[in-house]
């Protein structure tokens, strides 16, 4: 057997991955690991800058991200309506850059005017920003690869994001002293402007792979050069008249109302540890390190083969299986050390394993709904989530419940969560095998 046989062979039996995928996955993976790198230099900030008014102001805070959400959401549909793919892309990445200027002029040239407002106005943009371009890389990926490379390979491209996760609170930790806290701004606005560079790469040597898709799944892959054209709210009303769309927006509902519980869990218990600012800071920040350590590990060893041997649908319902057992074990145990590793276990489910399964969801929709009903999905849905969580902790806590309370109604949540996962598994396998022609008519039957 020649070497290059070999080597086919050996990429196949690895990561289920022809020879001529491997430049794209590359491409995506570097892509992932630039926009990872970026958020996770900005995130131990944030969370540190949210606390300085206490908990209850974060719960404030959920609601004035998901206005802005929401209110962001009719603009960036117009810039995709209006926009060629590229173009729309830079615009979003090029905005997220500048704002990253602004906020480091201000904390350059004005750090007088910088306190508990600026911090809370960080807050909300980063939580916007943080949808954002993680949304806009996994709509182009949606866009550019089939239904069954999303299925493949997906989580083999999650470990460049991944590495960029576990890259980025490293380079925060060599880089503080020398540069300053300001500084790291601009760093992380020059991954950014890398990643805009990995997405027009990615465009242009996908039509390659594409030209491998099923003969149903190749309307997917279109020009450059087109528009998707539409109105502004497209992507919202689609959400609303397709119940395979509201059947996703339900689940990142559920989930990011559960995530929503677990976040404030570990607050309360991170501010009973420290009152120190930077110690908190610390503390979040090892927690984050860990916990991508754990993704990684699913990422290589476990998600494709999950996906392939089961389907979609379990990879969905796994999550919601371990947070449930995740939460009893947090309200028998109560200790620091039990909600590490239930934060631990359900980031490393979520996004190696789960992230990957639900989007692939939407390599199956239409182009216009990869970017429009699921910037809604992926930012506003979110969000409302994050709302809806924070609140329903809050009220909890004032009556007293607590971790026993949390309990009672995450396991309901959960088993409705798990049972969602399974139909959109289902509903997924079923439109990857719709031919084009019948594609809108089936979609709504369901």
């Amino acid at each position: 057997m020649t070497p290059a046989p070999r080597r086919q062979r050996l990429l196949q039996a690895l990561f289920n991955l022809r020879h001529e995928e491997i430049g794209p996955v590359l491409i995506a993976a570097l892509f992932f690991f630039c926009v990872l790198t970026a958020l996770m230099l900005l995130r131990p900030a944030r969370d540190a800058l949210g606390m300085e008014r206490g908990i209850e102001s974060i719960r404030w805070l959920f609601i004035g991200t998901a206005v802005v959400t929401l209110a962001v959401n009719p603009l960036f549909g117009w810039l995709v309506s209006r926009l060629r793919r590229l173009q729309f892309i830079g615009a979003t990445y090029g905005f997220f850059v500048l704002s990253l200027v602004g906020f480091w002029a201000l904390l350059m040239f004005a750090p007088g005017a910088v306190g508990q407002r600026s911090g809370q106005v960080f807050y909300v943009w980063f939580s916007v920003f943080n949808l954002f371009v993680t949304m806009v890389f996994w709509a182009l990926l949606a866009d550019r690869f089939s239904s069954d490379q999303g299925k493949r390979f997906f989580a083999l491209i999650s470990v460049g994001g991944t590495l960029g996760a576990i890259f980025g609170p490293w380079l925060t930790s060599q880089l503080a002293q020398p540069l300053g806290t300001p500084n790291l701004l601009l760093v992380a606005g020059g991954f950014l402007l890398v990643a805009l560079v990995m997405a027009w790469l990615l465009v242009r040597v996908t039509p390659n792979v594409a030209d491998t898709a099923k003969p149903a799944e190749r309307t997917n892959f279109t020009s450059e050069a087109e528009r998707i054209g539409g109105s502004a709210w497209a992507g919202l009303r689609a959400v609303f008249r397709s119940p395979y769309l509201s059947g996703i927006a339900g689940y990142i509902l559920l989930m990011t109302v559960l995530a929503t519980f677990i976040y404030f869990t570990r607050l309360q218990m991170v501010a009973a540890v420290s009152d120190s600012m930077d110690a908190r800071a610390a503390i979040l920040g090892n927690i984050d390190m860990w916990t991508q350590v754990a993704v990684l590990l699913l990422q290589l060893t476990l998600t494709g083969k999950i996906i392939e041997r089961f389907g979609l649908g379990v990879a969905l319902a796994i999550l919601p299986a371990v947070t449930a057992l995740g939460f009893i074990g947090l309200a028998i145990y109560g200790s620091f050390v039990v909600l590490i590793l239930l934060e631990a276990a359900n980031r490393a489910v979520q996004r190696g394993i789960t992230r990957p399964a639900r989007e692939a969801l939407f390599t199956v929709v239409s182009r216009e709904e990869k970017y429009k009903a699921k910037a809604f999905v992926d930012t506003f849905m979110y969000r409302a989530g994050d709302v809806v969580g924070a609140q329903t902790e809050g009220v909890l806590g004032r009556l007293g419940l607590a971790l026993g309370g949390l309990v009672s109604v995450v396991v309901p949540l959960a088993l409705m969560w798990a049972a969602l996962g399974l139909w959109l598994g289902r509903a997924q396998a079923r439109r990857a095998v719709l031919p084009p022609a019948g594609a809108a008519s089936a979609a709504e039957a369901m």
